[in-house]
């Protein structure tokens, strides 16, 4: 009995120790690869602008050639009705991510300016190129636990919610990051001092990191407060129609009480438009989301499929050079993530509690709420049954740092550049120890499964 003991300590022991080890390793491929690209740039050995084309290459090629591979084969029909819970569980991550940021608003109270601000960066969650690096790094290696198949559905899970995310920037995160209205009035004051001064602090790494190019979508009112402008009446600004005005026809004094009482909410609706006017959702179609589209167009329609994917179909050719260049994605978005590294943090004026708040309700908040919720999706049969990497995906959504795309939006709209980058660069040197934590955790929690 006492040998049988010791055996079953000692396996339970070296399964401990490989969890561990599947859990670190595959972080430490990436931690190498990002510190490879931070000494390269802290010792300029590689100019910035190098960086930078190197992202715009992520952007335009190697990461839609990664996705349009690996989603394309691995969807089909019957896979497209089945995982309609990836980017369903993408928009409860975020709105629970929102409602914590919204509790680090009441407990830690940063500057009045920087609510929204606290909020979204909370909220938003990197969920492109970070998942898309664990899930390779994890698949590596031949003995990884989630079988053969691992990086072509894990690929194929995180590229499946790519254009929710994206819908998500150019909606709510674009409006969220809108200059207050009292932030714009000072800077007013300081006009053209301000304005420079938000030139130099930028980072311009962290600008181009996982969407170059994103500043030529500005418009003439992404810096300005304009929601709060429009719906406060504020005639001022030329582009916005006269709300008030009825094609100088009807005033409020001889118009019917009728027809007064109709006047507020049309005057709200036509609010609603001009703003809508104003989202940029027409830059939705960037390349990854491009590809992911065309991916799963061709995907669920087998004679397209039969056609392009597969070993002995006629353009096999063109998705083995595909795939080829994909092959480059992971490499260059750690090296380009270690360079924006490398910039250091700028001077924040958010406060150091308002900061630890974010990172804690991000970072280590957030993940335990993820296990909660994909435990309950698994008890009502959502997942799909037996499949761990979907439900790994499903976790790592509520595990990543905010987004750096945050970063980007805050230069386009022109404030909280400073507080973005001091907040991405913490929580990206402190998510090294949370997601081995929770990756550790899961892989524990996958044998109960």
């Amino acid at each position: 009995m006492a040998q049988i003991g010791r055996l079953l300590f000692e396996s339970n022991l070296n399964s401990e120790r490989e969890d561990v080890l599947s859990a670190i390793i595959p972080l430490l491929k990436l931690l190498s690869l990002t510190m490879i690209g931070l000494v390269l740039s802290r010792f300029e050995m590689i100019p910035r602008a190098t960086f930078k084309l190197l992202s715009k290459l992520v952007f335009v090629l190697f990461l839609p050639c990664l996705i349009f591979t690996d989603l394309g084969e691995s969807i089909t029909l019957e896979n497209f009705i089945q995982w309609w819970f990836i980017p369903v569980n993408l928009v409860i991550s975020t709105l629970i991510g929102c409602l914590l940021g919204y509790l680090v608003v009441l407990v830690c109270r940063p500057p009045p300016e920087f609510n929204r601000f606290t909020i979204i960066m909370t909220g938003f969650g990197n969920t492109g190129n970070l998942p898309l690096a664990i899930v390779s790094s994890v698949c590596h290696s031949s003995d990884n636990p989630f079988g053969p198949e691992c990086h072509r559905k894990g690929v194929a899970y995180v590229s499946f919610a790519q254009w929710v995310a994206v819908i998500f920037v150019y909606t709510l995160v674009y409006h969220m990051m809108e200059p207050p209205m009292e932030y714009y009035e000072i800077v007013q004051e300081g006009d053209e001092i301000e304005e420079e001064g938000a030139d130099h602090v930028s980072a311009p790494l962290l600008v181009e990191a996982e969407w170059p190019g994103i500043e030529d979508k500005a418009t003439e009112h992404s810096k300005t407060p304009f929601i709060a402008r429009v719906f406060g009446s504020i005639s001022s600004l030329s582009s916005i129609p006269d709300l008030d005005s009825r094609d100088g026809a009807i005033t409020r004094g001889n118009t019917p009480m009728s027809v007064t009482c109709f006047a507020g909410p049309n005057k709200v609706a036509r609010k609603i438009k001009v703003v809508a006017e104003q989202t940029p959702i027409q830059h939705i179609l960037q390349p990854p989301t491009i590809a992911s589209l065309l991916a799963i167009v061709i995907g669920i329609v087998p004679h397209l499929k039969e056609f392009v994917f597969g070993d002995d179909v006629p353009l096999a050719f063109i998705t083995d050079s595909l795939e080829i260049v994909a092959a480059a994605t992971i490499p260059a978005v750690m090296l380009i993530l270690g360079g924006m590294l490398a910039e250091g943090p700028n001077e924040s004026t958010l406060g150091l509690r308002t900061t630890i708040g974010i990172i804690v309700a991000r970072l280590l908040v957030l993940p335990l709420v993820g296990i909660g919720v994909i435990a309950l999706a698994d008890k009502l049969n959502i997942v799909v049954a037996g499949d761990h990497m979907f439900m790994f995906v499903l976790f790592l959504q509520y595990t990543t740092p905010s987004a750096i795309l945050l970063g980007a939006i805050a230069s386009l709209r022109g404030y909280g550049v400073r507080e973005a980058s001091a907040l991405l660069f913490w929580q990206h040197i402190l998510a090294l120890a949370s997601l081995s934590l929770y990756i550790i955790i899961f892989f524990k929690l996958m044998s109960f499964i």
